[in-house]
């Protein structure tokens, strides 16, 4: 017996940490303290039990909701305007998501948003976008304007620059959805995709709260429909700046400044290497001369987040054969491969001099 106590207190504080590591992965970031993305790993951490307190005041169970701290530009309010959180509780059930629209994370669980917003907007829920850049690039309000108009989305959007509605909430995820109800307390929240099934049936429930205050009905009835799972890639976000290039497998990682850099004759898996000439600076590399990527992946889809001052052509070859070339003008998040299944490939880029390379994500 005394040896299996041990046994199960080992068990347990495994599976706790495979639980903490498909949560997420802690990043610095130029632009906040501690910034953690979420993993492919879908993950639900309600912040409480459901909205159903019985008996027990809500003051005991959940969180206040916190206001939009030194917001930004609005996009999407009437005369874009500003609105608060404040001015909706007692009227509506408010989400609000925290994003950044080069996160693919985000792009991903965005028709889900758009859906809900389109299906419950008349029965009282509002959606508000926080904004909260991971690039400065994602500073930009016209870059942001156009972001929101490509995924289609309707809500209410707000800048967080300064990142202080990120801190009001404790937040550490992009995305990162929070449900406020008629009260305006926080009764759930989910980190990453995945789980839609069970957050819009938390918003049915705070909606027919809400609707037994204003006289309506139940909120109920067919969910939104789920789309295939997210593919899981065995490669991780990997960025090309000297704030975070922890993936870089030659060079000086952590090290600002023009680099020379020489490809070696063979690739470990999920490592980045650099041939050329680079500018690297906190948050991107800047080709130069010469420039090339190499990167040995194991994932379905390949994505780059990339940016350039004017429109330049990148060269992809996939397991030595010649893809296509992508333009790259915009700062985004651009789509290099589309495979019909997760496999093990190498990757190699030709870089034009120029062209600002920030980070890979894996789908």
């Amino acid at each position: 017996m005394s040896r299996v106590l041990p046994l199960v207190i080992v068990l347990a504080l495994i599976g706790s940490a495979i639980y903490y590591l498909n949560r997420g992965s802690s990043v610095p970031a130029s632009s906040a303290p501690v910034v953690e993305v979420t993993s492919l790993a879908t993950t639900s951490t309600p912040s409480s039990t459901p909205a159903s307190t019985g008996t027990t005041p809500k003051t005991t169970l959940y969180p206040r909701a916190k206001e939009l701290s030194e917001p930004g530009a609005f996009i999407n309010t009437p005369s874009d305007k500003p609105i608060t959180i404040q001015s909706l509780v007692g009227k509506k059930v408010i989400l609000v998501d925290f994003w950044t629209y080069s996160c693919i994370n985000c792009q991903r669980t965005q028709p889900y948003l758009n859906a809900w917003y389109k299906k419950y907007k008349d029965q009282g829920l509002e959606i508000i976008g926080v904004h909260s850049p991971e690039f400065d690039f994602e500073k930009d309000a016209n870059n942001v304007r156009l972001a929101t108009k490509a995924a289609g989305i309707q809500y209410p959007v707000v800048q967080d620059n300064n990142f202080a509605t990120w801190r009001a909430y404790n937040n550490r995820f992009w995305p990162h959805k929070y449900l406020i109800d008629v009260d305006g307390f926080i009764v759930y929240d989910h980190i990453g995709e995945g789980f839609y099934d069970e957050t819009e049936q938390e918003i049915q429930k705070l909606l027919t709260e809400l609707h037994t205050r204003t006289g309506g009905g139940v909120v109920g009835g067919g969910l939104v429909t789920p789309s295939a799972s997210t593919p899981q890639a065995g490669s991780p976000e990997t960025y090309f700046g000297s704030d975070r290039n922890e993936y870089l497998g030659n060079g000086q990682k952590g090290t600002g400044g023009v680099q020379i850099f020489t490809l070696p004759s063979t690739y470990a898996r999920n490592t980045l290497y650099l041939g050329g000439t680079w500018n690297i600076t906190s948050q991107y590399a800047e080709a130069q001369k010469d420039s090339r990527v190499h990167y040995r992946f194991n994932a379905k889809n390949v994505y780059l987040v990339a940016s350039s001052p004017s429109a330049q052509s990148l060269g992809v070859t996939l397991d030595g054969v010649q893809q296509t070339l992508v333009s790259v003008s915009t700062d985004r998040l651009y789509t290099l491969i589309s495979l019909p299944a997760v496999g093990e490939h190498e990757l190699e880029l030709t870089v034009p001099a120029g062209l600002k390379l920030y980070a890979f994500t894996f789908g």
